[in-house]
C-alpha cells in the first residue's frame, strides 16, 4: 500500500529540519506556495504542516506564516533543565522556601520520632486519610472561608493527585470540561490523560469572559468546569463576589460542576468568599501545601459534595491511596501548630517584595500580575516568538515558561510567563533587567 500522499513531504521537512539544514526561524512557504511547488492539494499541503506543528518542529503565526521552531527546550511544560551556559536563574517555576525552613523540618522529625506510636506512620492509611487527620485539615480550611465537615475532606499526594482524583470522579472518556483559555498547565496533562474534550473560555483582564461560558454551556454537554477565582495562575486576577455568584449561577444553570483550584489562595489578603461556599453542592475543591509550605511536601486534600466521597474515595483507592503517614503527621503537625499559617505570612511578605522588583525592573513592558503573587505574565511584541525569546534567555542563563503551556486553546499570546519565587531576592532585579535587556534586543 503506498503511504499518504504527504507523508514523504513531512519526512523530508523533519529531515531537514532536524539536521539543521533548515535552521531554527526559517520562514517556510506559504500552504499554497507549497502546493504549487509539489504539485499536491492545498488540503495535502495544509496537513504536512500540521503534522509538522503537532511533532513541535514548527510553529504558524497568524498573519506571518509558518517558522520552524526554536528547538530550545523551554517552550513546553516539562523545560529542559540543561543551559548552554551557566545557569543564572530559573523562572520557570517557583520553589519558594523560607529562610530558617530546613531547622523546621529537623525539629518536626525529631518531634515525631519521640512522640506517640512512630511505627504508626509506617503503616498503610485509609484512602483519603484518617478522619483526625482530615479534621486538622478542615480546621485550616475554615481560614480561607470553607466550613465543611472532615468527612467530606480526603488526604491526597498533593494537588495534583487531588484534581486527579476529583476528575476521575466526575468525568468520564469524550466530556467536555471548560476552562480558561490560559491556564495552569496540570489541568491539561490530565485532561489528555482522562481523554477529555477542553473547551476553552476566553479570558479578559478581570477573569473569564462568563458570557461565553454560558454559551458554551448552551452549545455544549459541559460536564465540569475548572476554574482558579483567586489569585490565577497565570494571570493573577482574583474574582470579585459578583463574578462568583455568576460562575455558580451558570453551573447551577446548566448542570455542571465547579472545580475550583485554591492552590495560591493564601496570597490573597483578603479574598471573597470561594466557590465552595457559595456552591457546596456544585463545587470540588482542591488545594495543597506545595506553594506555602515546600514544594516537595507532596501533601494536598479536595473538599467535596457528600453525594462524591465513595466514588473518589475509590478512586483514590484506585491509584495511590493518598498521602503517606510520614507526610500526613508532618503536614497535619504544622498546619495545627500554626507553623503553615506563619509560611502563608512570610510567603505573602517576599511574594510582595518581588512583585515590587519586578514592576521596577519590567516598568513600561506589557506586565500583568497580582500585587502579591509569584507570577510575572509577560506580553512580547508581535515580532518576538516566544520559543525564540525563550532561548535567547537561554544563552544568557535565564529559563523562563511560554505561553503555549498555559494555552488550553490552539492558539497562544506572544507571552512568557516568569515565576519569581527560586532566585534569591537579592539577585532577583539584576536577573529581571539582564532579562528585559536580552528581549529588548530582538530585532524585528
Amino acid at each position: 500500500m503506498r503511504p499518504p500522499a504527504h507523508k514523504a513531504i513531512v519526512d523530508e521537512f523533519a529531515a531537514a529540519i532536524r539536521s539543521g539544514t533548515l535552521p531554527a526561524g526559517t520562514r517556510l512557504p506559504t500552504h499554497r506556495a507549497l502546493a504549487r511547488e509539489r504539485r499536491v492539494a492545498l488540503a495535502t499541503a495544509t496537513r504536512v504542516y500540521a503534522e509538522l506543528a503537532a511533532a513541535g518542529l514548527v510553529v504558524g503565526e497568524q498573519g506571518r506564516g509558518t517558522f520552524v521552531k526554536v528547538r530550545s527546550g523551554y517552550d513546553g511544560i516539562e523545560p529542559s533543565r540543561a543551559l548552554p551556559v551557566p545557569r543564572l536563574a530559573d523562572l520557570s517555576f517557583n520553589q519558594p522556601l523560607a529562610p530558617g525552613q530546613g531547622d523546621l523540618l529537623r525539629q518536626a522529625l525529631r518531634t515525631l520520632a519521640t512522640s506517640g506510636d512512630a511505627e504508626a506512620l509506617l503503616r498503610q492509611h485509609p484512602p483519603g486519610g484518617h478522619r483526625h487527620d482530615r479534621a486538622v485539615v478542615a480546621t485550616y480550611l475554615l481560614g480561607r472561608g470553607i466550613d465543611t465537615a472532615p468527612e467530606n475532606v480526603l488526604l491526597t499526594s498533593g494537588a495534583q493527585q487531588a484534581l486527579d482524583c476529583v476528575l476521575r470522579t466526575l468525568t468520564r472518556p469524550g466530556d467536555v470540561l471548560a476552562v480558561d483559555a490560559l491556564s495552569y498547565p496540570g489541568v491539561r496533562l490530565l485532561a489528555r490523560a482522562h481523554s477529555l474534550d477542553l473547551a476553552p473560555v476566553p479570558v479578559t483582564p478581570a477573569g473569564p469572559d462568563l458570557d461565553a461560558l454560558d454559551r458554551l454551556c448552551r452549545a455544549r454537554p459541559v460536564r465540569a468546569v475548572y476554574t482558579i477565582p483567586t489569585v490565577h495562575n497565570p494571570l493573577g486576577w482574583v474574582l470579585d463576589r459578583r463574578q462568583r455568584e455568576g460562575l455558580a449561577a451558570i453551573a447551577a444553570a446548566h448542570g455542571c460542576a465547579l472545580i475550583e483550584d485554591g492552590t495560591y489562595a493564601f496570597l490573597e489578603p483578603s479574598p471573597p468568599p470561594p466557590l465552595y461556599a457559595l456552591a457546596p453542592d456544585h463545587t470540588c475543591y482542591v488545594a495543597g501545601l506545595s506553594k506555602n509550605v515546600a514544594p516537595g511536601l507532596r501533601f494536598g486534600f479536595a473538599v467535596l459534595p457528600k453525594r462524591l466521597l465513595q466514588a473518589a474515595t475509590s478512586s483514590l483507592r484506585g491509584a495511590a491511596w493518598g498521602a503517606p503517614g510520614l507526610v500526613t503527621a508532618l503536614a497535619t503537625g504544622w498546619l495545627a501548630d500554626g507553623t503553615v499559617a506563619r509560611l502563608e505570612r512570610h510567603r505573602r511578605e517576599d511574594a510582595t517584595a518581588r512583585q515590587d522588583i519586578a514592576r521596577a525592573a519590567l516598568a513600561g513592558l506589557d506586565v500583568t500580575a497580582h500585587p502579591s503573587s509569584y507570577v510575572v505574565w509577560l506580553g512580547l511584541e508581535p515580532h518576538q516568538r516566544p520559543d525564540h525569546v525563550a532561548a535567547v534567555l537561554a544563552t544568557e542563563g535565564i529559563l523562563v515558561s511560554t505561553a503555549d503551556a498555559f494555552a488550553t486553546g490552539p492558539h497562544a499570546p506572544h507571552a512568557v510567563r516568569l515565576a519569581l519565587a527560586t532566585p534569591p531576592r537579592h539577585e532577583l532585579g539584576d536577573v529581571l533587567r539582564r532579562l528585559r535587556k536580552a528581549i529588548e534586543e530582538i530585532a524585528p
